[in-house]
């Protein structure tokens, strides 16, 4: 058993860091020719059901169980450690435009959302529910800025519901303020201005 034990830490070690990798990960923004309803199809349908998911709780944690060997003491007094890695939802960022310091959709906004709405009306979709999380960049005080991300949001679940009959009970407007900068180093980037689609389970 002793021999065994030190055999097991690199592939604990490297499921560990695959965990940390896979959390860390962030998805690219969808715009332009790469805004299709298959790239939202894809991006936003959660995967099937893995042995031990059902004891992860939603956006909670998944445990996984690695060894700590004791030196020098007997194979009974081996030490459970818990490693906790975030569990993350499926999620797809869209550039969606909108008037200056206003929750006026803008430009080719509304085109956008038909390509959104098409997604998620698709038969893989079409079960599930959705936080509309509205993002704004830290131009304004924190205040400010909370108030119309979370109007933004509001819009767009407006505007899917109105021209595209979905209905607002699949759809949660969630305004993020500033705090969740795509381009940090580039405060006043369109990809802080943006809106994420994150997947629900219930």
């Amino acid at each position: 058993m002793k021999k065994r034990l030190p055999t097991l830490l690199p592939l604990l070690g490297t499921l560990v860091v695959a965990l940390a990798c896979v959390a860390a990960r962030a998805e690219p923004i969808l715009k332009g020719k790469n805004l299709n309803e298959k790239s939202l199809v894809e991006a936003l349908e959660p995967a099937p059901a893995t042995p031990g998911a059902a004891d992860a709780p939603e956006g909670g944690e998944v445990r996984t169980r690695s060894i700590r060997v004791l030196r020098d003491q007997p194979s009974t007094q081996t030490v459970e450690q818990v490693v906790k890695a975030p569990v993350k939802k499926p999620s797809a960022s869209v550039l969606i435009t909108f008037v200056t310091d206003s929750a006026e959709l803008a430009g080719r906004a509304r085109s956008s959302l038909d390509v959104v709405a098409k997604a998620l009306q698709s038969e893989r979709l079409a079960n599930f529910k959705f936080a509309i999380e509205g993002h704004a960049d830290p131009r304004g005080t924190a205040e400010h800025n909370l108030r119309l991300s979370q109007a933004r949001a509001e819009s767009v679940v407006g505007y899917l519901a109105t021209a595209h009959h979905i209905d607002r009970d699949r759809l949660k407007p969630v305004g993020k303020g500033d705090s969740e900068l795509f381009n940090p180093q580039q405060p006043d980037a369109p990809e802080n201005r943006r809106v994420t689609i994150t997947t629900l389970r219930e």
